[in-house]
C-alpha cells in the first residue's frame, strides 16, 4: 500500500472496475425490493456546475445505501434537450459566423442544433462519472431519443381525448429577441426605475378639460379602447359613462368601470391596453372589448399601425412622448418610479405582453389528485417549508401555455389544412428559392409561390385563433402544414420519471415505476416537480414519486451567491482535479440540510481531502499491524468497542433512513476520525484492542462512509483484499467489491 493516497492515481482505475463488474446494475432476483432514482437531466452539451455536482453526490448516496441494503437499486442516467436554452447557445455561435436563425428554414436549422448537440452530447456523461455517479449507463436516455419523443406525442393525444387541451388568444410573456413565449413560472421578475408619465386626455364635450393618468408606457396608447376606473371611488365615480379623446389618435374612448383598478395608483383612472398587459386584457375579456395589436413578435411596432409603423418599442416610445410634449398632453413625469418588469430568464432582455394564439393545458383536473396526496400524506418533501410551496403552487396555478416558437424541441403533433376556404389567414413566414425570407398570410402567398416552396423552406406560421386544426402525429395529407411551435421543455422532462422506464430494457416500467426519490434543487419545484407529479399522475393513474428531496443552492463561502461577474464560480471539476472527487462530495454534502442553501470554499475541499488521507493512513497502519494480533485484549474494552461502533452503524443508518444525509455525513466523518481514528486505533497500540476487532472496525467504517466519498473507501477496500492473508481475518473481507458488500450490521 503506498505511503500517500493520491486520488489522481486511483478515481479512473476505481470507476472502471465497478463498470466492467456491471456494479451499477440492479440485483436480478424478482423478490428483490426495488429502489429507483431517475436522474434529473442536465443539458446534453453544457459542462457541469457545482449544482450538478449537488444533486450527483446526494443521489449516487442515496443509490449506494440502498444497493447495500440489498435492493434492486436502479439509477437512471438521462440527459435533457434543453429547448430555448440550447438553442439560445447555438444562435450565439451563429452570430460569430455573422449568421442568424432566421438564414435557415426551420428543417436545417433543427438539424444544424441536432449535430452540435451530438458533438457535444458526452460532455455532461463524462463529467457525472468523473463524480463517481453509480448509473446503470446501460439504461441512458436522452430527451429526443425517438422512443421518449413518441411517449410526449401519446400524452398530448391522451390529454387531447381527455378533453385537457385547447387553444385560445392570451396574453403571454414573449421574448423578442429569442422568439418565444414563456410560462410565467419561467419570467423573472427585476426591478427597476423608470419614467411614469402623466398624460392628458382631454375631455370629449370640452376638449379643453382633461383626465390625467399615469403610466410607463405611452406607445402603445394609440390602439387603446377604454379608461378605467374603481366603481367605488368617490373620486371617479361622476366619470363613469364619460368619454375623452385619445390623445394621439383623437378617437372618443368611453370611462369605464371595474374592481381591478387600484384608486391608489397614479390618479386611480388606467388606461386599458388590451393587447399588451394582463390585467387589461383579462378586464376585455370580462367585458368584451377589443383587443387590437400594437406591437408584433419583433418587437415593432405593426405594419398597418396609425401611428409609428415599424419602429423598435423604444424608438416608438420616444416617438409617442415628443408628439404627446407637443401637443401639450404631458402633465408631468416622475423620473424615479420603481416597478417590477418582467425579463427573459435567458438572455435578461424585457419580455413584452403579447396576445397571440397559443395551446394551453387546462391544470385544475391535474392538480386535484395532487393536493389530495398531499393531504394524505401520500407524498413526503423534505426540504424546509417546501410541501406548503408545493401545496401553493399547485392552489393557484394557471392554465399551462405548451407551445414554444423555437426549433429545438419535439415539435407539436398539429396539422393545419390549407385550402381555398380553409385557414387562408395563416401567417407564414419561409425562405423562397432565391433564399430571400418571405412573410404573409397563406392565402396570398399561394397567388405567388407554390405549396411545396412554402413547406420546404418554412421557417414559422401563426395561425389565428379561429383556425382549424387536426392532432396527428402523421400528416392528414398533402395539403397540411404542420405547427411549427415546439412544446414547452417542462412539458416533456415531466414526463420522465414513466417515459425513461416505458422506453428502457423490458420490464422495467412494470418491476422500477412508481419511483421512490426525486431529488432535485429547490428552485425547479414549481417548474419541473409539480408538473412531474401532475402529469405523471395524470398518464400512469399513479404518483411517479413519494419523495422529494430539495436541496438548497451552492453558495460560497461568504454566503454570496455564485456568479461570473463576481469572480467566485466553483467549478467542480477543478476541484475534483485539485482535492479529488470524495473531497468535492463530501465537502458538498456534509452539514447541509434539505431545502437550505449551503457555503462551501476551498477550506471545505481541502478539509475533506483531509479526510481522505486520514482513511488511507489509518487503514495504511492497520495494515502493516496485521501481524501483531494481541490475543490478550482487554474483554471488557472490546466489548464496549462493539457496542460503541454498533451505535454508530445505528446512528447512520437513521439517519440516512430519515434522508438527513448531512447528518449521516457529520457523524460518519466524526465517528471515525475522533472515535475510531484518535482512540481505538491507539487502545490498539496499548493491547486493549485485537487485531480482529479494529480491522472489523475499519471495514464497518469503510462500507458506511463508501456512499459518501466511494473511490477512497474502494481503494482501500481492494488495498485489503490484497494484503489480508490470514484466514483468521479475511472473511470480513468476502465481497470482491466495496460496492457490492452489504451495509454493516453487527451483533
Amino acid at each position: 500500500m503506498e505511503k500517500q493516497y493520491k486520488h489522481s492515481d486511483h478515481e479512473q482505475k476505481i470507476y472502471s472496475l465497478w463498470a466492467e463488474a456491471d456494479a451499477f446494475k440492479p440485483r436480478q432476483e424478482k423478490d428483490a425490493e426495488t429502489f429507483t432514482i431517475v436522474m434529473p437531466p442536465p443539458n446534453a452539451n453544457d459542462p457541469l456546475h457545482v449544482g450538478h455536482a449537488m444533486f450527483v453526490t446526494l443521489e449516487d448516496i442515496l443509490i449506494r445505501y440502498q444497493r447495500m441494503l440489498g435492493k434492486a437499486a436502479l439509477w437512471i442516467p438521462g440527459t435533457d434537450h434543453a429547448g430555448i436554452e440550447t438553442q439560445f447557445v447555438f444562435e450565439k455561435k451563429l452570430a460569430k459566423k455573422k449568421q442568424s436563425r432566421f438564414d435557415f428554414d426551420r428543417e436545417t436549422l433543427f438539424q444544424m442544433i441536432w449535430e452540435y448537440v451530438q458533438e457535444n452530447s458526452d460532455t455532461a456523461v463524462d463529467q457525472i462519472k468523473q463524480l463517481g455517479a453509480s448509473a446503470d449507463w446501460s439504461r441512458f436516455k436522452f430527451m429526443l431519443d425517438e422512443d421518449i419523443v413518441n411517449t410526449v406525442l401519446e400524452t398530448f393525444q391522451k390529454m387531447v381525448d381527455a378533453d385537457l387541451v385547447y387553444r385560445d388568444l392570451r396574453i403571454v410573456n414573449y421574448c423578442t429577441h429569442c422568439g418565444t413565449a414563456f410560462s410565467e413560472l419561467e419570467v423573472n421578475h427585476v426591478e427597476q426605475t423608470t419614467k411614469l408619465y402623466y398624460i392628458k386626455y382631454p375631455k370629449q364635450d370640452n376638449p379643453k378639460e382633461f383626465i390625467t393618468i399615469a403610466t410607463t408606457r405611452p406607445e402603445p396608447i394609440f390602439v387603446d379602447t377604454h379608461l378605467a376606473v374603481h366603481p367605488d371611488n368617490p373620486k371617479t365615480k361622476s366619470l363613469i359613462g364619460t368619454k375623452v379623446l385619445n390623445p394621439l389618435t383623437d378617437e372618443p374612448m368611453e370611462i369605464m368601470a371595474d374592481t381591478f383598478v387600484d384608486p391608489e395608483f397614479g390618479t386611480g383612472i388606467v388606461k386599458l391596453t388590451p393587447a399588451h398587459d394582463p390585467a387589461d386584457f383579462e378586464v376585455a375579456q370580462r367585458h368584451k372589448l377589443p383587443i387590437i395589436q400594437a406591437i408584433d413578435t419583433f418587437g415593432k411596432i405593426v405594419k398597418d399601425a396609425p401611428k409609428y409603423a415599424g419602429m423598435k418599442v423604444k424608438q416608438a416610445r420616444e416617438a409617442a412622448v415628443e408628439e404627446l410634449e407637443a401637443k401639450g398632453l404631458i402633465e408631468k413625469v416622475d423620473d424615479k418610479y420603481v416597478n417590477r418588469i418582467g425579463t427573459c430568464y435567458r438572455c435578461s432582455r424585457v419580455l413584452e405582453p403579447l396576445t397571440l394564439s397559443q395551446f394551453f393545458i387546462k391544470v385544475e383536473p391535474l392538480t386535484q389528485p395532487i393536493l389530495k396526496a398531499l393531504k394524505n400524506n401520500e407524498i413526503k418533501v423534505h426540504g424546509a417549508g417546501h410541501d406548503k410551496i408545493l401545496r401553493h403552487w399547485l392552489e393557484n396555478l394557471k392554465d399551462w401555455n405548451i407551445s414554444r416558437q423555437i426549433v429545438w424541441g419535439i415539435r407539436m403533433p398539429v396539422w393545419y389544412q390549407i385550402g381555398k376556404d380553409k385557414n387562408q389567414s395563416i401567417t407564414i413566414t419561409f425562405i423562397d428559392s432565391n433564399k430571400e425570407i418571405v412573410r404573409g398570410q397563406i392565402g396570398k402567398l399561394l397567388e405567388k409561390y407554390s405549396f411545396e416552396e412554402i413547406k420546404n423552406g418554412l421557417q414559422s406560421l401563426q395561425a389565428p385563433v379561429e383556425s382549424t386544426y387536426v392532432v396527428s402525429r402523421q400528416s392528414p395529407g398533402k395539403d397540411y402544414l404542420q405547427e411549427t411551435d415546439t412544446f414547452d421543455t417542462w412539458f416533456s422532462s415531466a414526463q420522465w420519471p414513466f417515459s425513461t422506464l416505458l422506453n428502457n430494457q423490458p420490464g422495467d416500467f412494470e418491476r422500477f415505476y412508481p419511483t421512490q426519490v426525486m431529488e432535485t434543487g429547490y428552485d425547479i419545484l414549481p417548474f419541473w416537480v409539480m408538473r412531474m407529479l401532475m402529469v405523471g399522475t395524470f398518464v400512469t393513474g399513479k404518483l411517479p414519486f413519494s419523495t422529494i428531496y430539495m436541496h438548497g443552492l451552492i453558495r460560497d463561502q461568504k454566503g454570496l451567491k455564485m456568479s461570473k461577474s463576481k469572480g467566485n464560480v466553483i467549478n467542480p471539476l477543478e476541484v475534483v482535479k485539485e482535492y479529488g472527487a470524495d473531497a468535492l462530495r463530501m465537502a458538498l454534502v456534509i452539514r447541509s440540510t434539505p431545502g437550505l442553501d449551503k457555503n462551501v470554499g476551498r477550506a471545505d475541499f481541502k478539509a475533506n481531502r483531509n479526510l481522505t488521507n486520514k482513511i488511507w493512513n489509518a487503514s495504511r497502519f492497520i495494515i502493516l499491524n496485521l501481524d501483531s494480533d494481541n490475543d490478550d485484549s482487554d474483554s471488557s474494552y472490546e466489548k464496549h468497542y462493539y457496542q460503541e461502533l454498533e451505535q454508530s452503524v445505528l446512528e447512520i443508518t437513521r439517519q440516512l433512513d430519515g434522508y438527513k444525509l448531512g447528518l449521516a455525513a457529520e457523524t460518519a466523518y466524526t465517528q471515525f476520525w475522533h472515535w475510531f481514528c484518535d482512540q481505538q486505533i491507539e487502545a490498539h497500540k496499548e493491547a486493549k484492542l485485537s487485531t480482529r476487532a479494529l480491522l472489523e472496525g475499519l471495514v464497518t467504517f469503510l462500507k458506511l462512509l463508501h456512499p459518501f466519498i466511494p473511490f477512497v473507501t474502494e481503494a482501500v477496500y481492494q488495498s485489503l483484499k490484497n494484503e489480508v492473508v490470514d484466514p483468521k481475518l479475511a472473511d470480513l473481507l468476502q465481497e470482491n467489491l466495496l460496492i457490492k458488500a452489504t451495509w454493516p450490521t453487527l451483533k
